[in-house]
């Protein structure tokens, strides 16, 4: 594959570790295709103004809640939990429409590149039209809502893999869906279809996997079901599990089991398989999902600002399990954070600090984490590689030297200031295969999400 361009970093984030002197060569189908250290720059080489870094997936996705963000922030009642927090969002999710998701997730999207994305697992469950349920028309294709999310990555230039879930119940014991939930209705048929319509339909840096919505909202046939239909394709296939206390104690009563004790116990779980959350996982279980190399995605501003609580970070570390983050609920939007309160949430509730670091192995908590997030969110995502690495998509961030927070550091620090020491991005480009991407959204996305949040939120609108 002949080269497209070459890149020459004075320092780069290559195999865990600072090297100087990096040629980064991209192929026509914007993918490394070489890297190679200590090397002075050739003269046909673009030289990069600052050390380089791999980008990171964003794991874990809901475009159409960056609307909501904001807007859940009282308690005008006695008690406020997830479960008050999910009635209040399903007024959104019940109400907008494919161009007002377009518009929101294209801003969302812009967001996440300038906060250090570049691609993202949209966990997409919105698939029906508003009313259909209720005798109102129907979309034209079932998949206008999952277009939508397309064309807003393709506004923005980040890449994509799309998610469709399976979701068929309401809780443990039920049959069904409950009438605030008929947007989500999906068994694994309708689910696989839409994996295979979007992979089929080529679009650039858009791929495709399937999601169950949890233990909860979808059973055990339906799972077999959908693996069934899977078979050994090699895609990523996500979960959301033991993200709350209460989903624990109904699977406990149904099945006599916990979530992931029932998805480890009934043997589906495999390297495809992303827990989303895990929150409450007990040794044992840490073991049982460590041993069948299943990852998990933890969504650390998400489930703080949802009470959610802790997950056991040393328990997971320890065990090797692949573990990466994702923004969820969007109340944050770049991996600085959502790495920063990983580790932070575990340091305020053990009063020690430092938790993920190893002494005398890796002795840098960012660096420990960062690595491992790279290396999760190209599983997650379904990639074989991701980061300075050949065969990864040509995807990276430039940092700024001259940023308040990284300058005068020596080198070997870098990291850790850009995660523990930095207010937000600290890089002065973002590249997706192979090109530096605009900072800011484009005007058009911006005023359409404006418009967007008008439409939805204007008091006639507004029930949340």
């Amino acid at each position: 594959m002949p080269a497209l361009k070459r890149l020459h970093a004075p320092l780069a984030w290559v195999s865990g570790r600072w090297q100087r002197d990096v040629l980064l060569t991209v192929d026509a189908t914007g993918h490394w295709s070489e890297i190679t250290v200590n090397l002075p720059a050739p003269p046909d080489a673009e030289r990069l103004a600052g050390p380089i870094i791999p980008s990171l997936v964003n794991a874990h996705s809901h475009a159409f809640q960056r609307a909501f963000v904001g807007l859940a922030e009282r308690r005008e009642a006695g008690h406020d939990d997830f479960w008050s927090w999910r009635d209040r969002m399903y007024a959104l999710a019940l109400r907008i429409s494919p161009q007002q998701l377009r518009a929101v997730a294209g801003q969302l999207y812009a967001e996440m590149l300038r906060g250090g994305y570049t691609q993202v697992c949209e966990f997409h469950y919105l698939h029906h039209a508003a009313d259909a349920a209720h005798g109102g028309q129907a979309f034209d294709d079932e998949l206008d809502m999952a277009w939508a999310l397309a064309a807003a990555a393709e506004d923005v230039g980040i890449g994509l893999t799309l998610l469709p879930v399976v979701y068929t119940r309401s809780g443990f014991n039920a049959t069904g869906l409950r009438p605030d939930q008929h947007r989500f209705a999906a068994d694994a048929d309708w689910a696989w279809r839409a994996c295979q319509r979007v992979m089929a339909a080529g679009l650039p840096r858009v791929n495709a996997g399937v999601a169950l919505h949890s233990l909860r909202g979808a059973s055990a046939d339906d799972i077999a079901r959908l693996l069934g239909l899977v078979g050994g394709a090699d895609l990523p296939l996500h979960i959301h599990v033991a993200e709350q206390t209460a989903e624990v104690a109904d699977c406990l009563a149904a099945t006599g089991m916990r979530p992931l004790q029932w998805l480890a116990a009934r043997g589906p779980l495999d390297p495809r398989w992303q827990l989303v959350h895990a929150t409450h996982a007990e040794p044992a279980e840490i073991e049982a999902v460590a041993l069948s190399g299943a990852g998990i995605v933890i969504c650390p501003g998400t489930e703080a600002n949802l009470g959610d609580g802790l997950t056991d970070l040393p328990r997971w570390l320890a065990g090797g399990v692949p573990l990466t983050v994702g923004s969820d609920s969007q109340v944050t939007r770049g991996w600085v954070e959502e790495l920063r309160w990983l580790e932070y949430g575990q340091r305020l509730a053990l009063r020690q600090r430092n938790i993920a670091a190893v002494p005398g192995t890796q002795p840098s908590s960012a660096a420990r984490l960062f690595d491992a997030a790279v290396a999760g969110g190209a599983r997650a995502a379904g990639f074989s590689a991701w980061g300075l690495t050949p065969g990864a998509r040509a995807d990276a961030l430039v940092l700024n030297r001259d940023a308040d927070t990284l300058r005068g550091l020596p080198d070997d620090a870098l990291l850790d200031a850009v995660i523990f020491g930095s207010n937000g991005s600290p890089w002065q480009s973002v590249w997706v295969a192979g090109r530096a991407r605009p900072w800011r959204a484009p005007q058009r996305v911006g005023d359409a999400f404006e418009v967007a949040m008008q439409e939805l939120w204007r008091p006639d609108t507004k029930s949340a």
